[in-house]
């Protein structure tokens, strides 16, 4: 098949990362600069037979940074990610040359107080934004956001960006990072927070002070934790327009379905 060179671009893996049996991360090498927001998506592509087999993926990796990085969670049945799973340092694969996406913290509404919550590889975009702001400080840039990141794994070892994640938040006054394990019989030497996202989202929401008038909430991961976490802030009492979400995973019916991610 012909694919369109205006369209995209050969990127090449110079990185990879594995962090469980099914989790990894790659950074790519792009053939020229590839403009995008924190928060933003690429999306990448693999030549299965006649036809290229595309998603979007959230980047990790800040602007500032010269190369890009994702982060993966294997989908067996999936179309793309046993391909990309099978990818190793030097293979390349196709990208888009535009970033798409609307989930980033540009906001006209004023808010300052940041609530970001997800699931596993969910975390790739707040990633991007708190590398993006870490920059921006080392730079003597003034931070106006306050916010708070809560993260939920089944297993401690899922949190694949913990560690830059907590040296971040210890070395500023504007993050928050929050890990919580959702099993935690079969993690038994975790010793951090523990339940799904919607199970401790009320508690950080009071102990907080997170309000919904100056307040913006942002998810991104398992659709149900979505709209678990929705419904509780809706509750709350924050708007529609206070609410940003960006859905990762979508269940199978009854054959192997992969969303963008």
């Amino acid at each position: 098949m012909a694919i369109s060179t205006e369209k995209f671009q050969k990127v090449e893996i110079i990185e990879r990362k594995d962090y469980s049996s099914d989790l990894w991360s790659i950074r790519v090498k792009t053939e020229e600069r590839f403009v995008f927001k924190p928060g933003q998506y690429a999306t990448l592509g693999l030549e299965r037979g006649s036809r290229l087999v595309q998603r979007a993926y959230s980047i990790v990796s800040s602007p500032c940074e010269e190369d890009l990085e994702f982060f993966f969670e294997l989908v067996p049945q999936g179309e793309l990610t046993p391909g990309l799973f099978e990818l190793k340092t030097g293979d390349t694969l196709w990208m888009r040359r535009q970033a798409r996406g609307l989930f980033t913290l540009e906001d006209k509404s004023g808010h300052k107080k940041i609530f970001l919550l997800c699931t596993v590889t969910g975390v790739a975009p707040y990633v991007s934004m708190v590398r993006t702001l870490a920059r921006a400080e080392q730079e003597n840039r003034s931070i106006s956001y306050e916010i708070t990141l809560i993260q939920a794994a089944s297993r401690s070892w899922e949190f694949a960006y913990r560690e830059e994640l907590e040296a971040l938040a210890k070395g500023s006054n504007w993050l928050r990072y929050i890990p919580s394990v959702s099993r935690p019989w079969e993690d038994p030497e975790w010793k951090g927070e523990v339940g799904r996202v919607e199970d401790i989202t009320r508690k950080y929401l009071d102990s907080l002070g997170l309000e919904p008038a100056e307040t913006l909430a942002y998810l991104c991961g398992h659709p149900q934790m979505i709209e678990n976490c929705k419904g509780i802030l809706k509750r709350r009492g924050f708007p529609k327009e206070s609410i940003r979400e960006e859905i990762y995973w979508i269940p199978a019916k009854k054959s192997g379905v992969e969303a963008a991610v």
